[in-house]
């Protein structure tokens, strides 16, 4: 998806803590990286996050038991861009590798959500 998504509807979900963010506390500032797995079949999620963690950790003493990766809604489900990741359990596998939080979803289409409760597109995970 990141060859013609900017991430931008994701973003600002974060931002208005909606869809898969409604959780996160409109009371906590939070930073936001978005990346990409690299393509298929997503190892280089491992790699980036390894990096990140080690980073992060160096130069501002944020432990990996502060950062949460939260896997876009395209990637996750079905919709009309595609069916989900066909690599997601590896990918999951390789981020409880490096210990960290893990959740799904984060922009909720209007439009796809009416196609899931329609029988069209199928909710995975």
């Amino acid at each position: 998806m990141k060859e013609r998504c900017p991430g931008y509807l994701c973003e600002r979900a974060l931002h208005e803590r909606a869809g898969g963010f409604a959780d996160y506390s409109k009371d906590k500032a939070y930073r936001y990286i978005s990346l990409t797995c690299g393509g298929c079949c997503g190892r280089a999620t491992h790699r980036k996050l390894t990096n990140l963690v080690r980073t992060i950790q160096k130069k501002e003493g944020i432990g990996k038991d502060k950062i949460v990766v939260q896997l876009s809604s395209c990637m996750t489900n079905d919709n009309y861009h595609a069916p989900p990741c066909p690599h997601l359990a590896y990918i999951k596998t390789l981020l409880e590798r490096i210990g960290l939080d893990v959740r799904e979803g984060t922009v909720i289409s209007q439009k796809s959500e009416q196609r899931r409760q329609a029988g069209t597109y199928h909710r995975h995970g």
